[in-house]
Parts: structure tokens; sequence; C-alpha cells
């Protein structure tokens, strides 16, 4: 290789982030965007190296998202992407609810309707979104509790992985309302579903289990979160034998 030791150096480090904090916040409705240690097999710190945990934080309408919570997440994953520290990206919400049931439609409601521009500049950010989830270099999990509904399974399935509580649910709502699920699910669900399981999720608007989910391949894994004398139990709300879950669900749901 050629000596370029002659060359005249920069040294210390350049802020790639596109935005401040000023679309984080701990007051709701909101993004809480935070660094977390990554820890090592033995549960200690790993020196430098953080996984980034954005939040989607307004739990009393379901973590449903209002226009400056979407710019926070694009802010987010934007500045998860060029942190040379975080490793990975964890997409969550608030509370053991909900991961997140879409739009908030008290905003689409009292601000959006009757306004189709506005409207459709609104979707150029959700869009925004979607693109800020895909393209982010570090490793992308969504990690759910309660319901991923609508909106939310849309930027949901824009991760990389998903984990999911066995009592959280899955599905679509936009069809039984006049709507379409178009913000995501009709491209993301034929690629992780069966076409026709797939078309019949978007309009049927049915609630499917974490255990279902995961059986179709939709999402990574489903943890056991309920524990009886000691013991992990699954949701018994479900009937996990339709799945394969009995005798080998302790062996493979707590890792």
């Amino acid at each position: 290789m050629s000596d370029l030791s002659w060359l005249p150096r920069q040294n210390g480090s350049k802020n790639h982030f596109l935005w401040g904090e000023e679309h984080f916040s701990t007051k709701a409705p909101s993004i809480i965007y935070e660094k977390k240690p990554v820890m090592d097999p033995n549960g200690d710190p790993v020196d430098d190296l953080f996984s980034a945990w954005i939040t989607l934080n307004n739990p009393k309408q379901y973590n449903s998202y209002t226009t400056e919570m979407v710019k926070g997440v694009i802010a987010g994953f934007q500045r998860a992407a060029a942190d040379s520290s975080v490793v990975a990206a964890v997409f969550t919400g608030v509370g053991d609810k909900a991961f997140c049931t879409g739009g908030n439609t008290v905003e689409y409601a009292e601000y959006y309707s009757k306004r189709p521009n506005e409207y459709g500049i609104y979707m150029d950010l959700f869009n925004a979104m979607v693109d800020a989830i895909l393209t982010c270099k570090k490793p992308t999990i969504c990690r759910v509790n309660g319901m991923r509904v609508a909106g939310g399974q849309e930027i949901g399935m824009a991760t990389d992985l998903t984990v999911a509580s066995d009592l959280a649910i899955f599905g679509q709502a936009g069809a039984r309302h006049g709507s379409a699920p178009d913000g995501g699910s009709t491209d993301f669900l034929p690629w992780m579903l069966p076409c026709e399981m797939a078309m019949w999720n978007s309009v049927s608007c049915e609630m499917w289990s974490a255990y279902k989910m995961s059986r179709l391949g939709l999402i990574t894994k489903c943890l056991m979160v309920i524990k009886d004398g000691g013991n992990w139990v699954c949701n018994p709300l479900v009937e996990t034998e339709k799945y394969g879950y009995i005798r080998i669900s302790q062996l493979v749901y707590r890792s």
C-alpha cells in the first residue's frame, strides 16, 4: 500500500446526529431515548458498548404515536445508527398493555380529519419513520408487551427481530374502520406469512397470539412472563397445544 503518513490527519470525533435531543422527553406523549450498557455472559457491563432503547411513551393511549412522536422515532433510529458505541437498537413501549396501537386517533379526529393535504404530509413523516427503522445500520429488535396492532404492527415489522411476551397479541384494525393497512402491512405480511394468511390477517382484523405468530414465523421469540409457584407457565388464555408448545415450552421459551 502507498505510504500516506505525510497526509495531515484530523483527530477527535465527528457528530453525525441530524438532531439534538429536542425530539426526546420523558413526559408523555413522547419518545424516550436511552443508552443501556451491553452485558457480558457474566452479567457485567462491557466497556463502551451500548444498546439504544427507543421507547414509545404514551401509555394512556396504548402508546399510539402522535406527529411529534413520529419525529422522535426517526431521530432515535438515526441517532442509534450514527453512534459508534451503539451495537443494537431496541424498539419498545412503556407499560405492559401495548407496544403500539398505531396512529393517535384523537389527533387524527381533531386535527387531520377534513385536512387531506396535511394528512398526506403526515404520511410522508410516517413513511420516513418506517425508512429510519429499515435503514438503521445496527440490528433492530422490537420488544413487545401487550398489543402490537394496526400501525404498531407495521412499524414493528420494520425491525429485524421481534421478542414478545406470551401475553402479546398482533393484528390489524384498519379494515374494520374503513381504512387499509397500507402503511407497511401490505408489504411486510406477505414476506413473513403464507400469502393467504397475510391477506386474512389484513382484512379480518383478528387478533392473533404471540404463540401463533411465533409458529407462523412473524416473530422471533415468544417468552413466558407468568410465574406459578416459582415455575414459568404459558399464557393460560391461549390453547398452546395448537402450536406445539406443550412439554417443550419450558425448554425453548425461557432462553
